[in-house]
């Protein structure tokens, strides 16, 4: 008898898992990433240009296209896609699917029952730290390949990669687990960005839809989508884009700190509060439309995939 509860119990936890959410979410990280990729490159080397380090320095965006493409060629601006190809498409498509499956279960497969801004936050949240847990390794490739600069090709020799799969066995090898996961202090702070993004991304969904007279699950036009997709991101990433920073410098090999607090007290001490802000322009300039892209995709690619089904 309690076998056959048990057994009851986990086909209602895994029917609220429905791999439409993961495909759809892995097509539209995918779909972003590879058109606005050389943006989150920029925001990357911009972010750890802490001035005392030898790094290359840039003044502008315009300037520092100028200079990686003169040094580097146009495929530096490509360096690191596959990893962030990789890493967005798996984390979209697994942040989708947890996501979704925590909030179906909290609502008991209503998906008409409104949650309310508190249960949006606890489900992204939830569904934030599982996808960050598998995913840190990616994301610490790609930040050292988007910080391979062209001087560097006859010294580092253990930190120079070929590409992804050298560079997770380089940095496995040399650094340990460790290595690879360095960085994910401040990425579980970062779990408040996403949890901030979906609250708001949800919540503007349901207000509007309750104006409408409709249920909250309706489906909107691409207009709609982009709109809140471009709202609750800019909300997200202004509040939130400090720890960016500091991932970004724990992560890249060129900077040491002793660790996260080390690292934040130093970047207050030589820079200020502004310190934690170098790189939002192109940050903001490559996350918007991107999650714009993102969230249309997946949304009509969901809808698609569900209505098939």
């Amino acid at each position: 008898m309690k076998s056959s509860t048990n057994h009851s119990n986990n086909v209602t936890v895994f029917k609220h898992v429905k791999y439409e959410h993961l495909v759809a979410g892995i097509t539209g990280g995918v779909t972003s990433t590879l058109l606005l990729h050389p943006l989150d490159l920029l925001k990357i080397r911009f972010a750890v240009c802490d001035g005392r380090h030898s790094v290359p320095q840039y003044n502008s965006l315009t300037g520092a296209v100028s200079q990686i493409c003169k040094q580097e060629g146009i495929r530096g601006l490509y360096k690191g896609v596959t990893p962030n190809v990789w890493g967005s498409g798996s984390a979209w498509g697994l942040y989708f699917l947890f996501y979704n499956s925590i909030k179906n279960w909290i609502q008991g497969g209503n998906t008409k029952k409104p949650l309310g801004p508190t249960m949006h936050m606890t489900a992204a949240a939830e569904a934030g730290v599982l996808t960050l847990i598998l995913t840190n390794p990616v994301w610490v490739v790609k930040t050292r390949l988007c910080l391979q600069y062209a001087e560097e090709q006859h010294s580092l020799k253990n930190y120079r990669y070929n590409g992804m799969l050298d560079a997770l066995r380089k940095i496995y090898n040399t650094e340990g687990v460790r290595g690879l996961y360095r960085g994910f202090v401040p990425g579980m702070l970062g779990v408040t960005h996403g949890a901030l993004q979906f609250m708001t991304y949800e919540e503007m969904k349901t207000y509007y839809n309750q104006y409408r007279n409709v249920p909250i699950d309706s489906k909107l036009s691409t207009l709609e989508y982009i709109g809140f997709a471009a709202v609750s991101k800019f909300v997200a990433a202004v509040a939130t884009y400090p720890y960016q920073v500091i991932r970004a410098r724990l992560q890249d090999h060129h900077l040491h700190y002793e660790g996260t607090w080390d690292c934040f007290t130093k970047t207050w001490r030589y820079e200020g509060w502004l310190g934690f802000y170098k790189g939002l322009t192109p940050n903001l300039l490559r996350v918007i439309p991107a999650t714009a892209v993102t969230f249309v995709v997946y949304e009509n690619v969901s809808s698609f995939l569900m209505n098939t089904k």
